[in-house]
């Protein structure tokens, strides 16, 4: 069993808390440091060389958003998961942008943390759907038209299978759940994943989100065009 190594940074030392007792109670998770702010992180991160990260975001002295930015100029491949109270945490678009390959609530059940920590570490994002609808709706109410214009025209590019899993993927289903919900092999999804990231111009799935969420208000019904690309 592939134990995954995970890296706690939070300046709240109940959040931790809570977390260490969640997450350590897990046979294939184990928690190999903590931090209590962005600059510590750095250094246990560095250190330690993690799976995964938890970082909280509003920090002192080094907020989450710098230290993620540090991180992946220094070439760490830890896969970082922003903490948020999203009402309040507007930075974590920023993250996002940054590298983070995904967001997790606070309140969000143990069992389900558990379960977040354990997708990021194979690799795939850590995107609820219901979250994600509320961020892309707060970030969209700050952008004009521009972005989505721009997004459609991106998504244009795309085939009408290479659309259809560039949706899926905005939903938060992983390649395997592609697979099924589309009746495709994982090959075959791994290979369309692949070509929407190239097409996108973007590197990770929390872009495609955000790219196929922009497009909407411009055109709602773009990815339900009739499959003619059947592969």
């Amino acid at each position: 069993m592939n134990v995954v190594r995970l890296v706690l940074v939070d300046d709240d030392p109940l959040v931790r808390a809570g977390l260490r007792m969640i997450l350590g109670g897990a046979d294939d998770i184990d928690v190999v440091g903590e931090a209590t702010d962005g600059r510590d992180a750095i250094d246990v991160i560095v250190r330690e060389r993690p799976d995964v990260v938890l970082m909280d975001i509003r920090m002192p002295r080094m907020d989450g958003l710098v230290a993620t930015r540090q991180l992946r100029d220094r070439g760490s491949s830890a896969r970082i998961v922003v903490l948020t109270t999203f009402d309040t945490d507007e930075l974590v678009f920023t993250a996002l942008r940054e590298g983070a390959v995904g967001f997790l609530l606070k309140d969000t059940r143990p069992a389900d943390i558990v379960a977040a920590v354990r997708r990021v570490a194979l690799g795939e994002p850590m995107l609820s759907p219901s979250v994600t609808s509320r961020l892309i709706a707060v970030a969209t109410r700050r952008e004009d038209g521009s972005r989505q214009r721009t997004a459609h025209a991106m998504l244009a590019r795309l085939t009408d299978r290479e659309r259809e899993v560039a949706t899926a993927v905005a939903e938060g289903l992983s390649n395997a759940e592609i697979a099924e919900s589309l009746h495709l092999g994982l090959a075959t999804v791994k290979t369309h994943v692949g070509s929407v990231f190239a097409k996108l111009e973007v590197t990770n799935r929390v872009q495609v989100a955000r790219c196929v969420h922009d497009a909407e208000p411009v055109s709602g019904s773009w990815n339900r065009a009739p499959t003619r690309d059947t592969t």
